[in-house]
């Protein structure tokens, strides 16, 4: 059964294709051969966002208790890809190379992830309040990595438990929904709830019976978020799962959209809900769980990051995910910037998140005329 069935060429009852009625790059009212001369800023934007990523990551390698010169950076940089030599001593070499590459790329993934989860778990349940946590995948995967550490276990081991109990609790949640109420969004938001307030229980008693010396501290600072443990070896098979999800994700771009306008409207275009639906929560979940495992709970990214992109660059979703892609990425890298350099100590992440997004979220809010979607 396919996801998007529109009867011939002009689809149902003579409307336009999918594909080419969402679109909004192209004016629909230009004449033949005249339609680049009417395209809108969509690409542009997506154009400039993507720059001012590759601008925020670069000029974040300097940055950091070890300063490093910009040019060192780059020739460094250059020397890994090409192969010869850099000219810059090994400290630096091993600073840019094993400690900030690691991070940076970390971010990036961690931050594109909880976005476009985020602007997909949005877009699915209709709601502007919903974030990756919605599901309980947040404390599912705080539990695993928790009782990881409790148990002294391997820091790969300790990634893999907390990706596990993230999908875990995920499809509790929806199990509790399907039994309860079937077919049922706020039936589903609830078991969310409900399993996520249960496995806060969870990690509340990992942190009362762990040893007060080493372990508590250990399980209290990875649940705050951070990204100072990821070594290059952490990223290849999270780097996978991310973008085989955001593929799916943007493969059903034209359906979500779709989805989006109205039930009516997805019932003429013979969309198959009930197989976006599973694609989009399918992927929005192991994206952050992938993310959580990674860098801890960084909340508010996936909460804030989907409407600043509305904002920037509309609601159609086939914009919308790189946009939040490319906001997220660069706007966790710039945390992490500070979170490395404002002070002594290295703040946690998670807090910073929250203590940024918080405000700003509202500030979104204030200027928001209209409705989220």
């Amino acid at each position: 059964m396919s996801i998007l069935k529109p009867t011939g060429r002009g689809g149902a009852e003579g409307l336009p294709p999918p594909a080419e009625a969402a679109s909004d790059d192209t004016a629909i009212d230009a004449p033949s051969g005249l339609g680049h001369l009417r395209k809108r800023p969509g690409r542009l934007i997506l154009l400039g966002l993507a720059l001012a990523l590759v601008a925020i990551v670069f000029f974040s390698f300097p940055l950091g208790p070890f300063s490093v010169d910009t040019g060192d950076v780059l020739r460094i940089l250059v020397s890994k890809i090409t192969g010869t030599a850099s000219g810059a001593s090994a400290v630096e070499e091993t600073v840019v190379a094993q400690v900030r590459f690691p991070r940076i790329a970390g971010a990036v993934l961690v931050g594109a992830g909880l976005a476009m989860a985020g602007a997909g778990y949005q877009s699915m349940f209709r709601n502007p309040l919903v974030s990756p946590a919605i599901l309980g995948v947040s404390a599912g995967a705080g539990f695993g990595a928790a009782l990881g550490l409790l148990l002294r276990l391997p820091w790969a081991v300790v990634q893999l438990m907390a990706f596990a109990h993230g999908i875990m609790a995920a499809l509790l949640a929806i199990t509790i929904a399907r039994l309860l109420g079937r077919n049922s969004t706020v039936v589903l938001v609830l078991a969310g709830i409900v399993v996520s307030t249960l496995f806060q229980a969870f990690i509340s008693i990992t942190q009362f019976v762990a040893n007060p010396e080493d372990t508590l501290p250990a399980i209290t600072f990875w649940l705050m978020g951070g990204l100072g443990r990821i070594q290059i070896g952490d990223l290849p098979l999270p780097s996978i799962i991310m973008v085989a999800c955001m593929a799916l994700l943007y493969l059903v771009r034209w359906p979500v959209t779709v989805l989006a306008a109205g039930d009516e409207e997805a019932d003429t275009l013979g969309v198959n809900r009930a197989l976006v639906w599973t694609v989009v929560i399918a992927a929005s979940t192991l994206m952050t769980a992938t993310a959580v495992s990674l860098a801890g709970i960084v909340g508010w990214v996936g909460l804030v990051v989907p409407h600043l992109a509305r904002f920037v660059i509309g609601p159609s979703f086939d914009r919308l995910l790189p946009a939040a892609a490319l906001i997220g990425a660069g706007f966790l890298v710039l945390v992490d910037d500070v979170a490395r350099t404002a002070s002594a100590m290295e703040l946690p992440l998670g807090v910073l998140t929250a203590v940024i997004g918080a405000p700003f979220f509202v500030v979104l809010l204030a200027r928001a005329r209209k409705q989220w979607l």
